[in-house]
């Protein structure tokens, strides 16, 4: 290719006239191979305007890489360095169950920009990959903001590790998670559900016991499937929550002796019904020599998809709308609210939310009780009487008479 030098050192112009500049930074510590930086964009990836911008931008290439001592990575692409480093990385900090879920995420980012090379990635690049996940009619907004936030963090990690001199994603937009709707049962809905429900049945009455725990204890899907009967006093009806499951198939699971989230290990009180239904099934469960697990019925622990089917059955019998599982919990929490209009440090602490923050984030429309009845106590609070003649003299700059007055409003005066 022909080019043009020019008064600038580094910057030259090709056969067409277009502006760029190719810099030699050294060896790459990791690569081992002569660094060479060539560009016609800048890092917003527009096309060099002058020699001097040319110039300026091939200086901070120089400085930025000088600064990192040749750490600065060039020609390593995206999905090398995922594989490489960044997933062995986040397999290690994370929980397995945790990281099962992700990488379905971190794929889909790898895949997209595949051979794309890391230092190479400009805003323009970010903002075409955070249109295109907007634009993904199969993909939910809080799914699109997982993922761009995912490959956010990525960068994040580049630039920890000294091969990138910044992220250059944070110079566009987050995409909002928007409001997840879980649908949950009201106190109504509950109650028709648990009515089809014949605890005759061994099955049936575990069942039984699964939902109104869940419902009446807000605990999370895993602290329910964990819960063995150790954990349960009652006698001083109380509810020990300090595990959770991680589950695969009946043969392949493993009780984690930890929660969610600090916060999460807790000590919840229980009401003398769910005492008495706790007592009545642990009776029935001896007889089977089911000693171990509170909610089974073999002294295994079922599955996130078994409990998804009970409530979906029990939904369509009671012919309400069926929810997730997950929804038994903000079940809870809406009849803590809107039964008893609990105080918002109570929901959180038994929810296990590691701050009240958390919980009003979740559940703050929930408290609309509360508004009604201050709006009725407001009623007749405040003592008034409207003057027969105007008190204000309006003789200058607000002065005004009927003729001032839009038309309606004269037609309304003339009515009176």
């Amino acid at each position: 290719m022909t080019r043009v030098k020019t008064k600038y050192p580094c910057v030259y112009t090709d056969k067409n006239g277009k502006i760029y500049y190719q810099v030699e930074l050294g060896i790459d510590k990791f690569t081992g191979k002569r660094v060479t930086k060539k560009s016609r964009k800048n890092k917003n990836g527009k096309y060099f305007k002058s020699l001097r911008e040319a110039y300026n931008d091939s200086i901070k290439i120089k400085t930025e890489f000088l600064q990192s001592q040749g750490n600065l990575v060039s020609g390593m692409s995206m999905k090398y360095f995922i594989d490489k480093y960044y997933v062995p990385y986040y397999k290690g900090i994370v929980q397995k169950s945790t990281f099962s879920t992700k990488i379905h995420v971190i794929n889909i980012v790898k895949d997209y920009f595949s051979e794309k090379e890391i230092d190479d990635i400009k805003v323009r690049d970010c903002e075409l990959f955070r249109v295109y996940l907007l634009g993904k009619d199969d993909y939910s907004q809080m799914y699109s903001s997982m993922i761009y936030g995912t490959f956010r963090t990525i960068l994040d990690y580049a630039v920890r590790l000294e091969f990138l001199p910044e992220n250059i994603s944070k110079r566009t937009k987050a995409i909002s998670k928007g409001r997840a709707n879980v649908k949950y049962w009201n106190l109504q809905e509950f109650q028709r559900v648990i009515s089809t429900i014949s605890i005759d049945d061994f099955y049936e009455h575990m069942c039984f016991v699964m939902i109104w725990l869940y419902f009446n204890t807000g605990i999370r899907v895993g602290e329910g499937q964990a819960l063995t009967w150790d954990k349960v006093n009652l006698l001083d009806k109380k509810l020990k929550i300090n595990s959770t499951l991680e589950y695969k198939n009946r043969k392949n699971f493993r009780v984690k002796p930890f929660t969610k989230t600090e916060a999460g290990n807790r000590i919840i009180t229980l009401d003398s019904d769910t005492v008495d239904i706790l007592k009545k099934w642990k009776n029935r469960q001896e007889k089977y020599n089911i000693k171990n697990f509170v909610i089974s019925y073999c002294d295994l622990p079922i599955g996130r998809n078994t409990i998804h089917r009970i409530i979906k059955r029990y939904a369509k019998a009671a012919g309400v709308h069926s929810i997730q599982a997950k929804g038994l919990r903000h079940s809870h929490a809406s009849y803590l609210i809107n039964q008893f209009n609990a105080d918002i440090l109570v929901v959180s602490r038994r929810l296990g939310h590691s701050s009240p923050e958390i919980t009003l984030k979740y559940y703050s429309h929930l408290w609309s009780r509360g508004d009604e009845l201050i709006a009725k106590d407001m009623e007749g609070i405040i003592k008034f009487e409207t003057q027969e003649q105007s008190q204000i003299n309006m003789s200058k700059n607000q002065h005004y008479n009927n003729d001032t007055l839009p038309k309606t409003f004269q037609e309304k005066e003339m009515m009176i």
